[in-house]
């Protein structure tokens, strides 16, 4: 085993870091091995695609529960553009809780669940939901465990489709790193598959700009964490605002509720959520690539850089920007070359990942087994699903 962000195997056994460290760092050569698994399944998945075409009312729903909830958050936006469709990210949290408003019995529909294990009881109970008051569902599976609940459910009917994640995303640790992006990056292209062939050159260059990031920018992200703070914000607008929640979660997790971590859409941070900001506090900005979001983005950089106090800001953008770096602490840019920005979040997420391993280790805790006290869990557990009748 090779050194991981300047770590050998026994430190990182020591620190109780190897799975987290080892899952992060893997993500690049997943997102390949993912690449040949839709171009392997694209036969499939093409009857899925030819179903949302033909279908005039057709609604898409992006299910699943914390992390594998963010996922939709995330893809949402894309989906809605490429598809032309009615595409809605709805947690199973929710769903479960309240289905008479969330499911519709009329509306033909394609519920997308994204699981690492299959086995959450809101997942399940979210599948088994619209089963019953869904007069035309679709089920289509995302998943990094071929033996979970979902998985061999959704099997049984030859409508449905089941994508099973590689192998080793079907992460050990307490966190979810390489099953989250995995799972975002099948959605991106599942939903686009006749325009799959021109994928593999984008799925290449996010690969190897994570690679870089992985490899060279470890040592300043620890750098960060070395720093003196305790609060965490992620600003980001589109699909990096669903992206924000991910970045916000994994530090929450990964510290064990230490650092607190909060997210924010750009626009939105003014309306109340700024006062979050103290002098021990490191607003963390992705920078949107289209040009007129940006605008908005440069306007908060600018005033959350004038503000009086000792608060840092550290911006992150895919392209380099001499406006965004003279008005922030710390600037951190990915490539030249444009990338769609669903796209572009699996290399900002690289980032925050590294960030939230290192936070964890500076203050003694395990990142494979944050919470080693059992009151929260790799796999949700004490759910009861009460019958809907």
């Amino acid at each position: 085993m090779k050194n991981i962000f300047g770590f050998d195997e026994k430190k990182l056994s020591d620190l109780g870091a190897t799975y987290t460290a080892t899952e992060i760092y893997q993500q690049p050569r997943l997102w390949k091995e993912v690449y040949k698994i839709i171009n392997d399944n694209k036969e499939e998945i093409k009857k899925i695609n030819n179903k949302i075409k033909e279908t005039e009312n057709i609604r898409i729903v992006l299910t699943g529960a914390g992390t594998s909830a963010y996922v939709g958050d995330t893809v949402e936006c894309y989906l809605l553009k490429i598809t032309r469709k009615r595409v809605q990210s709805i947690a199973t949290t929710d769903i479960v809780s309240n289905p008479q408003e969330f499911i519709e019995k009329d509306t033909p529909t394609i519920l997308v669940s994204f699981a690492r294990s299959g086995n959450s009881p809101e997942s399940v109970g979210t599948y088994n939901l619209f089963e019953q008051l869904c007069d035309d569902v679709t089920q289509v599976v995302i998943t990094c465990n071929k033996d979970g609940e979902l998985a061999k459910k959704a099997r049984m009917d030859k409508r449905n489709l089941v994508i099973l994640m590689p192998e080793e995303s079907n992460d050990k640790s307490f966190a979810m790193t390489s099953s989250f992006t995995c799972m975002l990056l099948t959605t991106l292209l599942i939903f686009d598959i006749d325009n799959l062939e021109t994928k593999k050159t984008l799925v290449d260059v996010i690969s190897n700009n994570a690679q870089r990031i992985l490899d060279n920018e470890w040592k300043s992200i620890k750098e960060v964490s070395e720093e003196d703070f305790n609060r965490i914000v992620y600003l980001g607008s589109g699909s990096l605002k669903g992206l924000t929640k991910e970045a916000a979660l994994k530090n929450l997790e990964l510290t064990s509720g230490k650092l607190v971590s909060v997210c924010e859409s750009i626009l939105g941070f003014r309306h109340g959520p700024k006062s979050i900001i103290n002098d021990e506090t490191i607003v963390v900005a992705f920078i949107a690539q289209n040009d007129y979001t940006r605008l908005y983005d440069l306007d908060l950089v600018k005033e959350i850089n004038g503000d009086s106090g000792n608060h840092r800001l550290w911006i992150i953008s895919y392209d380099y920007n001499e406006e965004l770096k003279k008005n922030c602490d710390k600037f951190s840019s990915i490539d030249i070359k444009y990338v769609p920005e669903a796209f572009a979040s699996l290399d900002y997420i690289i980032f925050a990942q590294v960030f939230a391993l290192m936070n964890s280790i500076k203050l003694g805790i395990s990142p494979d087994n944050p919470r080693p006290d059992g009151t929260v869990n790799r796999v949700v557990k004490g759910v009861t699903i009460h019958k809907f009748e």
